[in-house]
């Protein structure tokens, strides 16, 4: 990928941006991160489960009222967006000043949903809309994370391509890649 940005330059872009997206696999740790990125950098925190896709008891709110908030958000002048949704990447994508993408192996992710169902179950997690409590995985769940590299990941890259072609993409591959990007934010000398 032609716009692909170590963590040093990524780390030194993050610094100075002002709109960051921030997709990946479920489990992979994106909203971990995008919280930590939005409370060093004073950006406006958005999920997009919290903010634009659920309502309360896991109702799904109809598409153009996710659409409307969406792209009410990416008006705004700063924020860390942090979820896929691919289909609404084509007004988020040309806003961002970077694209931190969480590519994540999948027995990383599994893990991640294992971890966050038994910290959280029962319990409305802070990147939730209210009135969603953690459940157990669904078959369907479980499938988009499986096949995400295979289906979602090319999607992605079309989209990004499309519609975005010079925006920078941090990659990240690992957590310890994600704390290398937040060292940068901290001033200490990332550990390789």
């Amino acid at each position: 990928m032609p716009n692909d940005i170590d963590l040093d330059e990524a780390g030194r872009c993050l610094a100075r941006a002002r709109r960051i997206a921030v997709a990946g696999v479920s489990g992979a740790g994106k909203s971990t991160l995008s919280q930590a990125i939005a409370e060093r950098l004073g950006l406006r925190y958005i999920s997009l489960d919290r903010d634009m896709r659920w309502l309360p008891g896991w109702q799904v709110r109809p598409r153009a009222q996710q659409r409307l908030r969406h792209d009410g958000f990416v008006a705004e002048e700063n924020w860390v967006i942090d979820g896929t949704s691919i289909g609404m990447m084509d007004t988020r994508l040309p806003r961002a000043d970077l694209l931190i993408w969480l590519r994540m192996p999948r027995r990383v992710a599994l893990a991640g949903i294992a971890r966050r169902v038994i910290t959280s179950h029962g319990r409305t997690r802070p990147d939730m809309a209210p009135g969603c409590p953690e459940q157990l995985p669904d078959r369907e769940f479980l499938t988009w994370i499986w096949t995400f590299e295979r289906r979602q990941a090319p999607r992605l890259l079309a989209t990004l391509d499309r519609v975005a072609p010079a925006l920078p993409v941090a990659t990240l591959r690992s957590h310890r890649d994600a704390a290398r990007l937040l060292a940068h934010l901290d001033g200490k000398s990332p550990r390789r």
